[in-house]
């Protein structure tokens, strides 16, 4: 038998079961595809999410994450360290350190001075909250927010980090947190995403840490679930605009047909993936007309944009993708997650973290207010956070006037605001050097499976059945904080 005849008589396995219309070959093709498709698939509620969710009632209907990507120095913003002061330039005791692990960036220094903040810190709001001066908009909302002092996180590197407190793995290949919100709970809007993504200009003047898509990725979720990025300039999405020379009513004809080839091809093949290039053309259609009207800020009044600060007017900056945050959630998206660059200061600290909080500080205290005048944050969770904290030893040199600050996953600061979290308050306690985690110890799964408690979902109960296994975002880990919980 030559080759050409080999070929004409080979049949491809999934041609093999499309073709058995009845007997074994149907059977075992519904026995391999019962676990994804009909995950996948199967019976959906009227917003699109998963039937029996939320599983209890949810205090938050959506969610804002304000990643603020390269790592805040907890001890120069939130975790006031006073006593600092007089170890200053000592090396760090071995009996705080106890041998952990540091980067590869530290681990040559010869001594590891330690170096106290240089920013004043006071009290503030009713709860009288220690805040540095560095953050003064945030200390104007600091009643309405819970500020986590002890999430610790298992990763040191920022690649491993950052996966891992959007993924819950710090391996690549796993469905986002937006993923798996928008898979659970659906979209409350069918003209545009019910995930979206936002990628801030940098404000620092060091090379920032890049970000992947993969980082909003549905992985082995349906890939209608994964994150739409926006962009800052042109089109927001690529190739929303009709092509010269294609009117709207042609793009509708050609999108018609479209349908109905895509159609046939999934009775004949049942591949759920299918059906999701269908609902992804429609959406896009429909995207057309809503993103335009999302992205003209003409109609909002000069206080509010001023409330966001003198960048809100400028487009792809933090402010003013802050605000855009607050008009997705007006308009019924699901998950916003917003990344924010240039927090990395392994050296000259005081320099580009003080850029760094004029470019945020502001206008994530304005995305609460508005949120909260607008009625909009009793159900919406606002996050803020990094992926690790900051070193309270110097990298490098130590000067009067200038230090940087390596790594530090033990111990770092997040605050959460709005649907389901109490106000005003603080969780976890860290050492005098803000080093180790002393009180109401968070971790990342911990932060996962709040925020998904918030959204009345119990994370051990959302999974999908992927390569013979149900996952889910907190891996087998992950308790709810009960004291962040309103």
């Amino acid at each position: 038998m030559d080759l050409r005849q080999q070929f004409e008589l080979a049949m491809t396995r999934r041609a093999l079961f499309s073709r058995a219309s009845t007997g074994l070959g149907l059977a075992a093709l519904n026995a391999l595809g019962m676990g994804q498709a009909s995950a996948a698939s199967g019976d959906k509620s009227a917003n699109g999410g998963l039937p029996g969710l939320p599983h209890f009632a949810a205090k938050a209907k959506r969610v804002i994450f304000l990643h603020q990507s390269g790592g805040p120095a907890q001890q120069d913003l939130f975790d006031y360290k006073p006593q600092l002061e007089k170890h200053r330039g000592i090396d760090l005791p071995a009996s705080i350190r106890m041998g952990q692990r540091i980067t590869g960036m530290t681990s040559g220094q010869a001594t590891f001075p330690v170096a106290p903040s240089l920013f004043k810190f006071s009290q503030h709001g009713q709860s009288g909250t220690w805040m540095s001066e560095l953050l003064p908009w945030t200390s104007k909302i600091v009643d309405d927010i819970t500020i986590v002092k002890s999430v610790n996180t298992d990763a040191i590197n920022h690649d491993p980090a950052i996966t891992f407190i959007q993924t819950g793995s710090q391996q690549p290949g796993r469905p986002s947190l937006g993923s798996w919100v928008s898979y659970g709970l659906g979209s409350e809007n069918q003209s545009l995403p019910s995930f979206v993504v936002l990628v801030s200009q940098s404000s620092a003047i060091n090379i920032d840490q890049p970000l992947f898509s993969r980082l909003w990725s549905a992985g082995f979720l349906p890939s209608n679930y994964q994150g739409v990025s926006f962009r800052s300039s042109g089109d927001p999405v690529l190739f929303l605009s009709d092509a010269p020379g294609i009117d709207r009513e042609t793009r509708r004809r050609m999108l018609d047909s479209l349908k109905a080839i895509n159609g046939a091809h999934s009775a004949e093949f049942g591949d759920p993936e299918i059906e999701t290039r269908i609902s992804q053309y429609e959406m896009a259609y429909r995207m057309q007309t809503s993103v335009p009207e999302l992205m003209d800020m003409s109609k909002e009044s000069a206080a509010t944009l001023d409330m966001y600060g003198p960048d809100a007017r400028k487009p792809g900056t933090y402010a003013s993708h802050c605000l855009l945050a607050r008009r997705l959630v007006e308009r019924g998206v699901r998950f916003v997650q917003l990344y924010k660059r240039g927090w990395d200061q392994h050296n000259d600290l005081p320099r580009d973290l003080r850029r760094q909080c004029e470019a945020v500080d502001q206008p994530s205290a304005a995305l609460v207010m508005d949120l909260k005048q607008r009625g909009l944050l009793d159900d919406t969770l606002v996050v803020w956070g990094g992926e690790f904290g900051r070193t309270v030893y110097s990298q490098g040199r130590l000067t009067d006037t200038n230090y940087g600050r390596d790594h530090h996953p033990r111990n770092f600061a997040m605050w959460f605001a709005g649907g389901g979290v109490k106000r005003g308050v603080s969780v976890g306690e860290t050492d005098d050097f803000s080093y180790n985690i002393t009180q109401d110890p968070v971790h990342i799964h911990d932060i996962q499976a709040t925020i998904m408690h918030c959204l009345g979902v119990n994370h051990k109960k959302l999974t999908y059945r992927f390569q013979g296994r149900d996952f889910r975002l907190t891996d087998v880990h992950g308790n709810v904080v009960e004291k962040m919980l309103a």
